[in-house]
């Protein structure tokens, strides 16, 4: 028996299995199959999750006119929208710097293509050749067949902006699938996952609906917990005012697996670092998917919370946890959105990322580690989409590279880089961000995360890689999903901050840490 077969339960067929697991080169590229993913329909949102973000509760009865009303006002708002809309030459240069057409072969997820399905409705109605003589450029008029091709193929789009770094005229189809849902949305057309999520923040302050006293009961628990593994008192303070740092992390690290250890991971820090520190019930969630939706509004009111929460508590600071989109959004438009943030230390990055806090701590001698701690791991890093290629961190350029590689370095003694054409700012999606972390997109998720997956098969077959780490919520919930697709561990994905907590030296431990 193949050791593949063995680790096949005994009901699972094993040709099955190997059929599913064999993964072309991480971008090689595929032969096209048209509308392989036409099928692929999220669940819409019910009208109470349009209603509460000040969306029609359904499709209403003059969408055509609104939809073509709001892609003028899209068009005179943002310049880049019409920019990226008026300037593609079809040159060909992202055709497969796509994820999802690599893992799809649907000619519908190359980037250029995607676009067109906005793009030939512009023309149509705002230039005058697709008013004159649409046949001669593409141009169409928006129908309800178009209108559920939209609905289709722009929630098959992580908005990574892979494609970007690789256009010559930095066309950005994250920008025009962000503009392609606030359109459906705007006429009564949305999608349930991302949607109900954004009202529960709305309402309870983080995505999950978790109300103030289930936070504090959770956070109780892990306090418990760490008291109990280590002996000593480790905080895990919400809603106390006056204390230096804010924390703002994703709801994910409050109740799953490898979230929590990451959480714990802050804590831990924060400890040795001896600094106060507070999480906020009102606003407990780093999250912000009214980006995905390409809503202002809703970006806007959910990072205002942010605002409330740290004036309300006098903190002198904001951490961000790791989660790659808020740390996006923290970073590239916390202050237009919220701010100014003049109440808060200016001789701090205003936000700072968690990775940036821990950096510090170790350059100033504040955190030690064993690194002997995790040598039965041999680590590799995942690059987050946001992360890599919106954000910065610390003063020099690639400090977002740099920093979460420089704490695996310090906390493991093994570590190997995936192949470098799927890193950094080329690095392939987990294939789950914006709004695809859903169950009823398992198909595109799967599919879109086999160049990442083919990359961590190759590091594990020539270094002996057992675990990757990442910081972003939605790269570590897809893929303890789909790693076991591909016949690696769930547990094979680890928090950046977990390799930190399990190496971490702590200050006044009564009992022996790896007990």
């Amino acid at each position: 028996m193949t050791d593949l077969e063995k680790q096949v339960s005994e009901d699972q067929d094993v040709e099955d299995v190997e059929e599913q697991l064999e993964l072309p080169d991480p971008l090689e590229i595929p032969a096209i199959v048209v509308d392989a993913m036409v099928d692929l329909h999220s669940f819409e949102a019910a009208p109470a999750h349009q209603t509460d973000l000040g969306f029609p509760g359904e499709l209403v009865d003059d969408w055509q006119e609104r939809a073509i009303a709001k892609i003028g006002d899209l068009r005179k708002k943002y310049r880049s929208f019409r920019v990226y809309l008026d300037s593609c030459v079809k040159c060909g240069a992202c055709t497969d710097k796509c994820h999802y057409f690599l893992g799809s072969a649907d000619p519908k997820n190359m980037p250029v293509a995607r676009q067109d399905l906005l793009r030939s409705v512009y023309r149509r109605y705002y230039t005058i050749p697709g008013k004159i003589a649409p046949w001669l450029v593409g141009a169409r008029d928006l129908t309800e067949e178009v209108l559920g091709e939209w609905y289709n193929y722009f929630h098959q789009c992580s908005q990574c902006r892979r494609c970007s770094v690789y256009c010559p005229y930095g066309i950005d189809t994250a920008e025009i699938s962000m503009a392609a849902r606030e359109i459906m949305d705007d006429v009564g057309k949305g999608q349930k996952y991302c949607n109900e999520i954004i009202a529960k923040l709305h309402k309870v302050g983080n995505n999950l609906g978790m109300p103030p006293k289930a936070l504090e009961a959770t956070l109780a628990d892990f306090e418990e917990e760490l008291e109990d593994d280590f002996g000593i008192e480790i905080k895990m303070p919400l809603d106390v005012e006056g204390a230096d740092i804010l924390l703002i992390t994703p709801s994910a690290d409050f109740f799953a697996d490898p979230h929590i250890e990451g959480l714990m991971g802050y804590a831990k820090v924060f400890h040795n670092a001896g600094v106060s520190w507070t999480m906020s019930s009102y606003a407990s969630e780093a999250a912000n998917f009214g980006m995905f939706i390409g809503s202002y509004d809703n970006m806007r009111k959910v990072s205002r919370r942010i605002r409330k929460a740290a004036k309300d508590l006098k903190v002198k600071r904001i951490v961000f946890g790791e989660c790659g989109h808020a740390w996006r959004v923290g970073y590239a438009f916390l202050n237009t959105l919220a701010g100014p943030w003049d109440f808060l230390d200016q001789n701090y990055p205003i936000p700072q990322h968690i990775c940036e806090f821990t950096f510090d701590e170790i350059e100033k001698g504040a955190i030690t580690f064993d690194k002997s701690r995790n040598d039965d791991k041999v680590m590799t890093f995942h690059d987050s989409c946001n992360v890599a290629r919106a954000t910065r961190m610390g003063s020099n350029p690639g400090g977002q590279f740099d920093y979460p590689r420089a704490l695996l370095k310090a906390s493991c003694n093994h570590f190997h880089d995936m192949p470098e054409d799927t890193i950094g700012e080329a690095t392939v999606c987990c294939g789950g961000g914006a709004g695809i972390l859903t169950d009823d997109l398992m198909d595109i998720r799967v599919k879109g995360a086999a160049p990442r997956m083919k990359a961590l098969r190759q590091v594990t077959e020539e270094e002996g890689v057992t675990h990757m780490a990442a910081i972003c919520a939605i790269c570590k919930s897809q893929f303890t999903k789909i790693l076991p697709k591909y016949d690696f561990d769930m547990e094979a994905i680890q928090s950046v901050h977990q390799i930190v907590s399990n190496a971490i030296v702590l200050e006044g431990a009564t009992v022996p840490e790896d007990d």
